[in-house]
């Protein structure tokens, strides 16, 4: 199989290797009359040939009893039989039987089956051996002028391949000529593609001057010529960039073109090739046509991918598509809407702030008619992209808080708090809108259904009720939603204290049986599934009517001592600021009375018996801390409470936005060319007979080559740390190998040196890989002349992101001993996980809800040598290639502990989260442990793997 795999073939099957009497099997079912069984034979025969068995016996037969059939199915196969066999002895001279194959082709090739002329003309298409061809050329060429488009079609590609070979050109040096003239006569499009391609490939003067001659009748061209065009066109403007503007109005013109395949590719050439503005905005408009004809998500989302380049390089001409693109939105793929929504975002200005808005408006409403499932992820994705404009343009926010508001009491409990974190920002960032918020906030606080959004709404509610109505309507709403007092009766506690695992706990989630009915309150049985429903709102905790119950209150009642510390600091501070703004001292006790009563009823509940979990110790220690302040405040506490709190609201916001800014900044400094770069003033040249189009391209050229565009990134000194050695100085073949690692793609580029005075023959280079690496392909044999040296490439491609390992040996026969292959192992070749990861910004929320959801997760202890737990932070950044989101601000001082969150996303879209925990111990050293979470085994391990390595010192 190894022999076979050396050469070239356009067919590989696996096929268990048979013995001699498969072989006789093979020979009778050939020599009978069956025309199946002879199929199913000549099958059997080719796989055995195709897996490294030689059948000799076989050929004499097939040329005596197979040659002969008119079944097309066995022609098709006899050509593929033909095709691996063995055609050269070992000197390399043809064998002499090929005369009998020869005579055979010649037949074929004037055939009166036209598929049978057809399959054989493909055949010469994969012949190498010019002998056998010789003969054949005047049949070969004679059939460029068959009846059927078929038999043209593959008799243009044979003459194609003819011409390409290494003596094509004294075969038949007429070809180039030969295949014009057919060209200007020929009415199949396939046919004519295929001429075209001819011209391309070995004259494509003769290319070029066909195609400006029929300039005019392009856009009638088939699908397949006007590909082709392209591609020549690409490679014409490679080569000779002073003409490109020509071309340029070529690839506009075929931008009507019916087919969609052609329209995309001419898009990717404009961009490709030209960096004018009515080029780009061209290419950008088709996209944005692309994205809303085609129904194929994956199009869409290679669309959105083309959109995003060019945000990022012409983001002034993306700015006027903004529209354009989000209507994009109105697929239900989440994906693409999440593509879709982050370009926009970026293409936000002050001009089209407005019309953007007013978009995202549209699509929150129609969110809310509850047709799909997925519904509520979109809304959060859309309260996202709403908070990020009002930050940007704080005008904006008057016109989407009041609409987002209606979605506090949503069901989906990620859209709800993203509405309550962007008002929290939006209150502090826009004093004008702050009264009509409260007013609306504490009108609909009674719909709020989750723990975490009815907190947050409670800060806001303590820290920005100002005025004396404000305050006394916040201290009545919380009253209102908490209902009466106490939580519960005292003869409900003794009842429920003598037999509490009859009534009161099954009620309760933890302590529900799996498979007997519940007995609830009023004596009636229930499922478990229904005492789970009614577990936020125990019928024997609640005073008066089910109706009645609020949210605060239903919520405290299921073992939410942690809303309830919250309840209790939110009517502390409201009790303190009504102090300030209420002159009768009667009304201030009341109040402050009212609350401490409310305290002591929360204590009072969760340390009774009727709930299983009594309350935790921190919540207990917080209501305790606001009873004693409401009993004996001072103006230090006061300042602290009512001030302080802002104050660091306040500095949290300043430090996100001077985060982004300086971010902003970093990349703006980033240089494209150095001082002394030569600038060349073509614009100086003269302007006749230029189009505004040829004009603009030169223009931008000149600002591409002066910002230093068009160089490459020449990092010498990176290169030469990607050189692997892969054997010793010692061996007789050296080789090392420079590693390029491209997104889905590595390229092994080894150089191979023979350090022997022999020559070395059969010279392979064999690689295997381990983890989610596979070759693409073969490296083929070479002979290596005395101490000389030979470039060999090896593709692999990547399907995940995990370290994996290449390895290999170099085979190879010396002249001396032809029989004897020697054997050189190779050094592993270690692929690094950095390569494949960048440092990415996520969220806090985002962060904690991955962290939560990832199964995987690494535990790395930590040993270095570093003694400062910042520097040690740094160095595990800089060795991880991951983004530090704990802001500086958090780092600050010097306590000898220090946490803080990673953040990484792979080319393949797999998140990275990394916990660094570390501690100084007494003696100087860190200690603690690092976590790794993601969703996928490979990149934990190999995070793991390369922090172990990386952590000992700053090397």
């Amino acid at each position: 199989m190894q022999k076979q795999m050396e050469k070239s073939c356009t067919l590989l099957v696996h096929f268990d290797k048979g013995g001699p009497s498969l072989a006789n099997e093979i020979k009778e079912a050939l020599e009978g009359n069956d025309v199946p069984l002879k199929i199913e034979a000549l099958k059997k025969a080719i796989m055995l040939l195709l897996n490294g068995e030689t059948i000799p016996q076989l050929f004499i037969t097939i040329i005596r009893y197979v040659l002969p059939s008119e079944d097309h199915t066995i022609q098709k196969l006899l050509l593929l039989y033909l095709e691996i066999i063995d055609k050269t002895d070992a000197r390399g001279k043809v064998l002499p039987e090929m005369i009998l194959i020869c005579q055979n082709l010649r037949n074929n090739l004037q055939h009166p089956n036209e598929y049978i002329r057809g399959v054989t003309l493909r055949f010469l298409c994969r012949l190498n051996e010019v002998e056998i061809i010789e003969p054949l050329i005047p049949s070969i060429v004679e059939n460029l002028e068959h009846r059927h488009p078929f038999v043209r079609r593959n008799a243009i590609l044979a003459v194609m391949s003819l011409y390409r070979l290494p003596e094509g050109q004294n075969l038949l040096d007429q070809a180039p000529e030969i295949i014009e003239k057919v060209l200007s006569t020929e009415q199949d499009n396939s046919s004519k593609r295929n001429a075209f391609l001819m011209l391309f490939n070995c004259s494509q003067e003769r290319a070029v001057s066909y195609l400006f001659t029929h300039i005019d009748r392009i856009n009638d061209w088939g699908e397949q010529l006007q590909m082709v065009v392209l591609e020549l066109i690409r490679k014409v403007c490679r080569s000779n960039k002073a003409e490109k503007g020509k071309y340029i109005k070529i690839i506009i013109s075929l931008l009507n073109a019916p087919s969609t395949a052609v329209i995309y590719e001419c898009a990717s050439t404009l961009v490709s090739l030209s960096s004018a503005p009515t080029a780009i905005r061209a290419a950008a408009s088709t996209y944005c046509q692309l994205l809303l004809s085609q129904s194929d998500n994956n199009v869409k989302l290679i669309v959105l991918d083309r959109l995003n380049e060019l945000k990022s390089s012409h983001r002034e001409i993306m700015v006027e598509l903004v529209m354009d693109v989000l209507r994009a939105l109105s697929s239900p793929n989440l994906d693409i809407r999440r593509k879709t929504l982050d370009i926009a975002l970026e293409l936000i200005t002050p001009r089209n702030v407005d019309e953007v808005v007013l978009m995202l408006k549209k699509e929150v409403v129609k969110t809310q008619s509850g047709e799909l499932e997925k519904n509520g992820e979109y809304r959060q994705m859309l309260v996202q992209a709403i908070h990020t404009c009002a930050i940007k343009f704080p005008e904006v926010a008057s016109t989407v808080v009041h609409l987002l508001m209606d979605f506090l009491g949503d069901t989906n409990v990620a859209s709800a708090l993203d509405v309550v974190v962007f008002v929290r920002e939006i209150i502090e960032t826009n004093p004008k809108l702050r009264v009509s918020i409260i007013t609306r906030l504490l009108d609909t606080f009674y719909q709020i259904r989750a723990a975490r959004v009815c907190s947050c709404a409670l800060w806001i509610i303590g820290e920005y009720c100002l005025s004396l109505s404000e305050v006394e309507s916040g201290i009545s709403t919380i009253k209102q939603c908490l209902g009466d007092l106490p939580f519960y009766t005292a003869a409900a506690e003794e009842g429920e204290a003598q037999d509490a695992s009859k009534s009161s706990q099954p009620v309760n989630v933890t302590a529900t049986s799996s498979r007997r009915p519940a007995i609830l309150a009023d004596g009636t049985y229930a499922t478990q599934s229904a005492a789970l429903e009614t577990a936020m709102s125990p019928p024997t905790l609640v005073q008066g009517s089910l109706t009645s119950v609020g949210n605060l209150r239903s919520l405290i009642l299921s073992g939410d001592f942690f809303l309830g510390a919250v309840v209790a600091c939110t009517l502390t501070k409201l009790v303190l600021r009504l102090e300030e703004v209420q002159p009768s001292k009667v009304e201030v006790n009341k109040a402050s009375t009212q609350a401490l009563l409310i305290m002591v009823s929360m204590l009072q509940l969760g340390q009774s018996p009727v709930l299983p979990h009594p309350i935790d110790n921190d919540s207990h220690d917080r209501v305790i801390l606001c009873i004693r302040l409401l009993c004996n405040t001072g103006d230090e506490i006061r300042k602290i409470w009512l001030q302080s709190c802002r104050e660091s609201f306040v500095k949290m916001l300043a430090e996100k936005q001077l985060r982004e800014t300086e971010e902003i900044k970093a990349k703006a400094q980033i240089s494209h060319a150095q001082p002394d770069d030569l600038i060349d003033f073509y614009h100086l040249k003269s302007r006749k007979g230029m189009s505004q189009l040829e004009l603009e391209d030169e223009v931008q050229d000149d600002l591409k080559r002066a910002t230093g565009e068009f160089t490459k990134d020449g990092d010498d000194a990176n290169k030469l740390n990607r050189i692997l050695q892969l054997t010793g100085f010692s061996d007789p073949v050296y080789a090392e190998a420079y590693v390029t690692v491209h997104h889905y793609d590595i390229v092994l580029d080894v150089t191979v040196i023979n350090r022997t005075k022999d020559t070395l023959q059969n010279l392979c280079l064999e690689l295997a890989t381990m983890g989610d690496l596979k070759l693409v392909e073969r490296p083929q044999n070479y002979t290596l002349a005395p101490e000389s040296s030979k470039q060999i490439k090896a593709n692999i491609k990547v399907s995940s992101t995990e370290t994996g390992v290449i390895f290999g040996n170099i085979v190879y026969e010396t002249s001396s001993n032809v029989l004897e292959r020697t054997v050189v192992v190779l050094n592993d070749i270690h692929i690094d996980i950095m390569d494949y990861i960048s440092p990415a910004y996520c969220a806090d929320a985002a962060f904690r809800t991955m962290w939560a959801e990832f199964e995987w997760e690494n535990k790395v202890a930590i040993n270095t040598v570093i003694q400062d737990e910042k520097e040690f932070l740094n160095h595990i950044i800089k060795s991880t290639n991951m983004k530090c989101l704990t802001p500086p601000s958090a780092l600050e001082g010097e306590c000898g502990f220090l946490a803080a969150n990673l953040y990484a996303k792979s080319v393949f879209g797999e998140d990275a989260l990394v916990n660094v925990s570390v501690e100084k111990q007494v003696d100087g050293k860190l200690s603690g442990y690092i976590r790794i979470r993601s969703k996928t085994q490979g990149i934990a391990l190999s995070l793991g793997d390369k922090i172990t390595l990386k952590q000992k010192g700053a090397a």
